[in-house]
């Protein structure tokens, strides 16, 4: 071929090279997040459309923010581009920006949306915001954006919560597990967590922003919490500018207020908080049988029937305040106070009737009447130290102590009466004798942590830490008994207890977390040493020492699907320590027919917990969808037995007649497969349907032959619908099938509630009317229980029927956040359980 040629035809193949790679523009990516310009929360589903500036009619680029506001995309193009975006009733955000050739990354940063008050205004429409968000290693609910919380309690919201389920008789697990720890603003709340029931069926729920379920608790966090944790972030926390909220609510049974404030002076900022709620509950009514299987009927056997009422009324309070100096822009001091308690009273009366089994023919009878009062509080204090670094942009360093005191006190008295019965059980109602309890408990708890986290090439995180806990744990329960016909009570010292219990744990932690595009990861081990030292000043009991070491491993990987879709796998090593209420060896008999004990030899449990969810989240609908396994292999139980009072060591005047026998012992080995589902449908711009859903199955076999397994079914849901003029109404329904227990199962149980919520001047004003099952006063419960030689069923009738109103004013200027440490102090290690004065805690941010 002539050289010519040649030379024309590689001049012809370069230009068509050329030609081709100009025909593909180059790419660059922007980047950045929507924040709300108050609450500093992301801007979910924000429209963002990118247009070249000399076309600004057509799009280049059309997306939207995830749940947390932010946004990544690729675009094609040099040159100058326009960048709109825009939200229901939100002032749209504009921005201008040009890019070189060969510019690879446009960041814009944080970027603020503010409401469009003309646009509010003029436009009908009614936003859903998305009320559950979903992270690697926890489930986040919005309650401050539901309409409910503005007449509902803080227990009542828990129901919509995912992962946890309320029962009819207001018991909470969180998992399906009963052993759970609950943090308030990243902080543990000892009271929350031993007494959860009590605690935040006096809360109203307008004083919370939002619930984390946290699912799959860290190497930072301590190993305690089998269920997970429960952070309850109150209102306030992420608000900016001086600020005061009033509220108040009435209805059939209680009663009571609220207020929250924030001042900024300077650096110095200050937020506090108190509520009061005062109940007074209808009478409530119980009873039930034991039943002596045939093989076991000797001579000592009886069958027991009983039934009995009870009244009680209570109030129960609560207050914080939080306040933050920043020393200079690397340094902050954060302080934090808390106070939450209350006490209650009730008066209460049963009569027993005692037959020949298998006859029915009587054998004794005679009436407990029961008067008691009750207090129980949580004082603590605490002070964080955190330092930043100019250098390294999300390094942290930061020094934390926290000091907390849990008084308890109980005092009751049990009068008999009506003492009747055949020759042979004389001596067993003589054990019947009027008593005078009084008990005290006090657990007093110093911490100091130290923790560091630093970031790596911006893929790569590392945090470690370092905790050591006092915690000095004392318990004294008095018993004064009156024989018949005397004239004051006298002290038993047999059968009273004075108990101390020194616990010290020295824990250290290291993680490392991954984010590396569309994956992130979470691994840990965390070591615990535990030095528990018991002493018995007064009753039964030898004195003992134990040390305790665990090594307690996590792990958490996902996998982000899409913008809005993403899937989690993890592992957890999970430990419970039994608090005073399980080891205090004091000898219940004030009812002679059922005695109680708790086990002073109990060990550590510890639960090997894998999961797998999977959550997508769309202006349409939300779903979070977790699946759970989890074994433990010597769980704590409570195990009751039948037999004869002289087979009870320490028991004062033993008969030889059988009568129930009740404590706690490492015997249990459970199995626990579960799948939890949250549905929420956008249906409308005004409509919304939502339904959380809980299902299990579980085996557990303990000591004697003893085992058990079945199903529980839970499911919650409800419609809220917006109507004009900034009212709303919502409708709810919850039902649960009979939960499952080593020795029995618990009652199934339906409930159901409307209420209607209107709105004044530009949301600053709210009412709200409500009513919960309202076809009936009423509800019926019942439990079973069974054991070697005896069954037992046992009844309660009660009222959930409620009628109320609540109200709540918001005034001020919003400017001023109260800044918090990033890390602080929470202690969440011990198992508590009936009375506990025990323990709560773990590492969290």
């Amino acid at each position: 071929m002539n050289i010519k040629w040649i030379v024309l035809l590689g001049m012809l193949m370069a230009s068509c090279l050329m030609s081709a790679q100009n025909t593909t523009p180059p790419t660059f990516q922007i980047k950045g997040v929507v924040l709300d310009s108050l609450t500093q929360e992301g801007e979910p589903y924000a429209t963002i459309k990118i247009v070249k500036k000399e076309t600004p009619a057509k799009a280049l680029k059309m997306l939207v923010t995830n749940m947390k506001g932010q946004f990544q995309e690729k675009i094609a193009g040099h040159g100058n581009f326009i960048m709109m975006i825009t939200s229901v009733g939100r002032k749209a955000i504009v921005k201008n920006f040009s890019v070189k050739s060969g510019e690879k990354l446009i960041d814009f940063g944080t970027l603020y949306i503010k409401d469009d008050a003309k646009e509010l205004r003029q436009v009908e429409i009614v936003a859903q915001k998305p009320l559950v968000k979903a992270d690697i290693d926890k489930i986040e609910y919005n309650v401050q954006d539901d309409p409910d919380s503005k007449s509902n309690s803080v227990l009542e919201m828990l129901r919509k919560v995912p992962l946890v389920t309320v029962d009819g008789e207001d018991n909470i697990k969180v998992n399906g597990s009963s052993s759970f720890k609950v943090f308030v603003n990243g902080k543990p709340n000892n009271m929350m967590s031993n007494n959860p029931t009590e605690v935040l069926k006096s809360m109203p729920a307008n004083s919370i922003k939002h619930i984390e379920v946290i699912t799959n608790p860290g190497a930072k966090y301590d190993a305690e919490g089998i269920g997970g944790i429960l952070n309850i972030v109150t209102v306030g926390s992420g608000l900016e500018g001086y600020t005061a909220t009033f509220s108040g609510n009435v209805s059939t049974i209680n009663s009571g207020g609220g207020i929250f404030s924030t001042v900024k002076t300077g650096k110095l900022t200050v937020s506090g908080r108190y509520n009061y709620n005062y109940y007074n509950a209808p009478r409530s009514y119980s009873g039930g049988n034991r039943r002596t299987s045939s093989d076991a009927i000797t001579s000592s056997s009886s069958d027991l029937d009983y039934n009995g009422s009870s009244k009680g009324h209570g109030d129960f309070q609560s207050g914080s305040m939080e306040a933050s100096y920043e020393i200079d822009t690397l340094r902050l001091v954060s302080m934090s106070f808390g106070l939450w308690g209350g006490g209650n009273k009730s008066r209460g009366g049963t009569d027993y009737l005692a037959t020949i089994p298998m006859q029915g023919d009587e054998l004794y009878r005679y009436s407990l009447g029961n008067n008691n009062k009750s207090s129980w509080y949580s004082i603590d204090g605490s002070i964080d130290y955190q330092r930043s670094f100019k250098r390294v942009k999300g390094r942290m360093f930061t020094l934390s102590y926290k000091i907390n005191t849990r008084p308890q006190t109980s005092d009751a008295y049990s009068d008999y009466s009506d003492k009747d019965g055949t020759v042979d059980w004389q001596g067993y109602l003589k054990r019947l004798q009027d008593q005078h309890n009084d008990g005290s408990q006090n657990t007093t708890e110093q911490t100091f942590q130290a923790d560091y986290s630093t970031p790596i090439n911006k893929i790569h995180t590392i945090e470690t830490g370092a905790k050591y806990i006092l915690r000095n744990n004392k318990s004294e329960n008095d018993r004064y008994t009156m024989e018949d016909g005397a004239a004051d009570y006298t002290f038993d010292g047999d059968h009273s207890s004075h108990y101390k219990h020194l616990n010290n744990i020295l824990a250290g932690y290291a993680s490392y977390s991954l984010n590396l595009k569309n994956w992130s990861g979470k691994a840990g081990v965390r070591y615990e040493h535990t030095f528990q030292e018991v002493k018995y000043l007064l009753g039964h009991g030898t004195n003992f020492n134990k040390n305790l070491d665990d090594i307690v491993p996590s792990a958490s990987i996902g996998y982000k699907l899409t913008m809005m879709s993403n899937i989690r796998l993890g592992y957890n090593l999970r430990i419970s320590r039994p608090g005073i209420w399980y080891l205090n060896p004091y000898l219940d008999d004030s009812n002679p027919s059922s005695i109680n004990q708790g086990n002073s030899n109990l060990d550590s449990e510890k639960s090997h917990v894998f999961d797998l969810s999977y959550s997508s989240f769309s202006q349409k609908f939300n779903v979070n969808l977790s699946l759970r396994y989890s074994f433990t292999n010597n769980s704590i139980e409570q195990i009751t037995s039948m037999k004869k009072d002289t087979d009870i060591p320490g028991l004062s005047d033993p008969t030889g007649k059988e009568v129930l026998y009740s404590t706690y012992e490492n015997i249990g080995k459970s199995r626990s497969a579960s799948l939890s589902g949250y549905v929420n449908w956008n249906a409308t711009s005004k409509t919304r349907v939502y339904m959380n859903l809980y299902g299990s199955y579980a085996y557990m076999k303990g000591a004697n032959g003893l085992k058990n397994d079945g199903w529980n079914l839970f499911s919650y849901g409800g419609i809220q619908q917006s109507l004009p003029h900034d009212w709303r109404i919502s409708l709810n329904v919850y039902g649960q099938t009979p939960w499952i227990m080593l020795q029995g199962k618990g009652s199934s149980f339906l409930d159901y509630g409307l209420s209607l919520n209107k709105s004044f001047l530009k949301s600053r004003l709210s009412l709200s009317a409500f009513a919960s099952n309202f076809l009936k006063k009423y509800m019926h419960t019942s439990s079973s229980i069974s054991g070697t030689g005896f069954t037992q069923d046992s009844w309660n009738r009660y009222s959930r029927q409620r009628f109320g109103v609540s109200i709540s004013y918001r005034i001020g200027e919003l400017k001023a956040q109260v800044k918090k440490a990033a890390r602080t102090i929470t202690n969440d290690d011990v198992k508590g359980g009936g009375n506990d004065s025990g323990n709560g805690g773990g590492t969290g941010e």
